[in-house]
C-alpha cells in the first residue's frame, strides 16, 4: 500500500503541509489513495521527492524544480549527472566563502582589522596575521590577560592608530641603535631610560607590562630568532644591548 503522508514527513523531515502543498501544484503526486482517500507514496515517489528537496536545497523555485524533473529528454543517469555537476559548483563557491570566513575570522582573533593594503601600508613586508596562531597559543590565558587585554586595545585601532604607534616604536628602536653605536653600556642610565621608554610604550599601546614581564620579552628577542633577526636588521647586536639594557631597568626599580 505504499507510505502514508505521516512516514514520508518523518522520513524526509517536511511538514505534511508541504506535501501536501506539493500535491495540489503537482509537483509530487502520490502514486496511490487508499479506498478513504488518504495518500500513499511509493518508493518511486520518495525518489522523486529527494530529487525535490535536493534542487529546493540549492534555492531552485518549484517551478524550475518541476521544469527539471519532468523533462522528457532526461534519464534517471542524467539527472544524477547535473546534480552531481550542480554539487561541485556549489562546493567550490562554498569553499571560497570558507576561506574568506577563515581570513575575516584570523584578522579579528589577531585583533587588527585592516584590509591587506592597509596592513602592508602600515606593517610592510611583516605580515601580524602569519603568527597569529603561535602568539594565541603561546599567551593566551596566560600572563594575567595579556593576550586577550592586547588583543581588546588592537580590536579598537584604525589604521592611522597602527601609523602612529609604529612609528613611536620605530624611532624608540632608532634611539637605542644610536646608544650602541655611541658606545653608550647597555646598564648606563642612558640606555636604562630607553628600555623603561619600551616598557611604558608597550604598557600604553599593549597590554599591562610590568618589569619582571618586560624582562620575559628582553629573553624572547634573544631566544628566538625571528625576534633577534628583526633587531639585528636595525643595527647588529641590538637585540642583546636592548635585553641587556631591560634587565638592568628592572634592576634599577627593585625588581630581580
Amino acid at each position: 500500500m505504499g507510505h502514508s503522508v505521516g512516514r514520508v514527513a518523518a522520513l524526509s523531515g517536511v511538514t505534511v503541509r508541504t506535501l501536501h502543498h506539493y500535491d495540489a501544484l503537482g509537483l509530487l503526486v502520490p502514486g496511490e489513495r487508499t479506498p478513504a482517500g488518504h495518500r500513499r507514496y511509493s518508493d518511486e515517489d520518495l525518489d522523486r521527492l529527494q530529487q525535490i528537496l535536493f534542487y529546493r536545497g540549492l534555492g531552485f523555485p518549484l517551478d524550475e524544480v518541476a521544469s527539471l524533473l519532468d523533462d522528457p529528454t532526461a534519464d534517471a543517469y542524467t539527472h544524477l549527472r547535473r546534480r552531481h555537476a550542480l554539487l561541485r559548483e556549489r562546493i567550490g563557491v562554498l569553499t571560497e566563502m570558507a576561506a574568506a570566513v577563515e581570513k575575516a575570522m584570523e584578522a579579528r582573533r589577531m585583533g587588527i582589522n585592516l584590509t591587506p593594503e592597509e596592513k602592508f601600508e602600515v606593517f610592510g613586508d611583516f605580515d601580524p596575521d602569519r603568527y597569529a596562531d603561535e602568539a594565541e597559543r603561546r599567551w593566551a590565558g596566560r600572563s594575567g590577560g595579556a593576550w586577550e587585554e592586547s588583543q581588546r586595545r588592537a580590536a579598537a585601532y584604525t589604521k592611522e592608530d597602527w601609523k602612529r604607534l609604529r612609528e613611536e616604536m620605530d624611532d624608540i628602536h632608532r634611539r637605542l641603535a644610536d646608544a650602541l653605536a655611541s658606545g653608550v653600556p647597555a646598564d648606563a642610565p642612558e640606555a636604562t631610560d630607553l628600555a623603561e621608554e619600551h616598557r611604558r610604550f608597550i604598557a600604553r599601546s599593549s597590554y599591562e607590562c610590568d618589569h619582571r614581564m618586560h624582562e620575559q620579552l628582553g629573553e624572547m628577542y634573544v631566544s628566538d630568532e625571528r625576534f633577534t633577526a628583526t633587531y639585528e636588521a636595525i643595527r647588529p647586536g641590538l637585540a642583546a644591548y636592548v635585553r641587556t639594557a631591560i634587565v638592568a631597568n628592572a634592576r634599577r626599580h627593585g625588581v630581580g
